[in-house]
């Protein structure tokens, strides 16, 4: 049987999301790029904190992944009518997680701090940047939603709209609000923040704009009159929770790594952000296509082509090796160019460099990992998907203890526990598939 789901299909799913999420992901580009010109302090208070934000922010977007899953089958079904409902719930849902997130963050967020960060002028500086960063997770809640939307029926083009928008008002405000030019006063790391927050803000507001004008509410169900309804959401938390936890845990466990780091002292963390950083930016077309495999296995299996399911993970497979293998080798070639861009330290750039052979290596097995693991979401045994990550996560934890902080590893030895990790989830992710009967999961 032909599947629907060709090569071509996938990539045009899939590259409006890898071009979305490069613009999304220049947020944190530069903020990295300009504090990198700033000086160390600066560069490693943004690490901690954006890391701490993103350890947050991952409990959102567990959620809005879980919300794409049932949208997928429900698109797939087609039931279009029931999507609407089930999108308001999460918005509703998630805006008030964020209003407890930022009250209990008020009160707690210096104290976890201090225990994460020895550096006093590090911990200073991240506190500052927390302050308006935090905030930008009320605006987040409508972007992961929208996403969740337009992923799961299909229609990704749009995102890549948003994203700019979310891109070039960052990179704008990043210059203005962090080097104080044209009249704007120098706010430094602060401006930094304040940037990404006003950046989230314009994100939100397009999607709400374009989906009211350009989109028909009516066939999806917006146009129904909607209140809280606790049944409908509790369906979706309970295919979402385990998500929800599950990116949180493996958000924190990451955190972890650059806690480990932050004791040797600001120049490894220093290094250690800017290869998060690029590896951020490699990481995009797993992201994208890992998002493809999730949301199509949904739909597939919605349609009732279950057979359809490993023939379309192997052709996703394929694709996303063959562009992170060609990323890889060119982030090797170029690493000290790459490097370059965010610093004119020439010992922080050589120091780097192993780290980006390490990091080249990761993504390659994440490349095919991701795909498989990402479909095991996909098929609605969101539960099944957190015990295997917990499982791995508790590997990766060991691993960068006992590099980072039994023996004070360089950086990128520690790194090497990224590796250890994606060869984990591939190697759960394919048991599953092979022995599970996923495909009597009903949601």
């Amino acid at each position: 049987m032909i599947t629907s789901y060709s090569k071509k299909h996938v990539i045009g799913v899939s590259l409006p999301m890898m071009i979305g999420l490069l613009a999304q992901n220049i947020v944190n580009l530069s903020d990295t790029v300009f504090l990198g010109h700033v000086g160390e302090i600066e560069l490693g208070a943004s690490a901690m904190g954006g890391i701490y934000y993103i350890c947050l922010f991952t409990i959102f977007w567990g959620f809005s992944t879980g919300t794409q899953i049932i949208i997928g089958r429900r698109n797939g079904e087609k039931n279009l009518n029931a999507i609407g409902p089930v999108m308001i719930q999460g918005i509703f849902f998630l805006l008030l997680l964020a209003a407890i997130v930022l009250v209990l963050s008020h009160f707690f967020t210096g104290a976890i701090m201090r225990i994460m960060i020895s550096s006093d002028v590090i911990w200073d500086s991240t506190m500052i940047f927390l302050k308006w960063r935090m905030l930008s997770l009320i605006f987040d809640a409508f972007n992961v939603m929208f996403r969740a939307f337009f992923v799961g029926i299909i229609k990704t083009k749009i995102l890549t709209v948003g994203a700019f928008v979310m891109a070039i008002t960052n990179i704008i405000l990043d210059y203005l609000l962090i080097f104080g030019k044209f009249g704007f006063p120098e706010m430094g790391i602060e401006g930094a923040a304040l940037a990404s927050l006003l950046s989230t803000f314009a994100s939100a507001l397009f999607y709400v704009v374009y989906t009211f004008f350009m989109i028909d509410r009516k066939q999806y169900g917006f146009t129904r009159i909607m209140f809280v309804d606790v049944r409908l959401l509790r369906r979706v938390l309970k295919i979402s929770v385990y998500m929800m936890f599950q990116y949180f845990i493996s958000w924190s466990t990451y955190f972890l790594f650059f806690v480990v780091i932050e004791r040797q002292g600001q120049h490894a963390l220093a290094i250690a952000n800017i290869i998060r950083s690029i590896y951020v930016v490699i990481f995009i077309p797993v992201n994208a296509l890992s998002a493809t495999s999730n949301t199509l296995v949904s739909n597939i299996i919605g349609e009732g082509r279950v057979r359809e399911v490993m023939p379309l993970i192997y052709r996703i497979t394929r694709l996303s090796v063959a562009i992170i293998s060609a990323c890889a080798v060119m982030l090797c070639i170029f690493s000290k160019a790459i490097l370059s861009l965010y610093t004119f330290d020439i010992s922080l750039i050589m120091e780097s460099v192993p780290s980006i052979y390490v990091v080249s290596i990761a993504m390659v097995v994440s490349s095919f990992a991701c795909i498989f693991f990402s479909s095991v979401s996909g098929t609605g045994n969101t539960k099944a998907a957190m015990l295997l990550e917990m499982v791995v996560l508790v590997l990766y934890a060991v691993h960068v203890y006992v590099t980072g902080a039994c023996f004070k590893y360089p950086v990128h030895i520690c790194m090497t526990a990224e590796i250890v990790y994606f060869l984990g989830l591939f190697v759960g992710s394919v048991l599953y598939l092979r022995l599970a009967d996923w495909h009597k999961k009903k949601i």
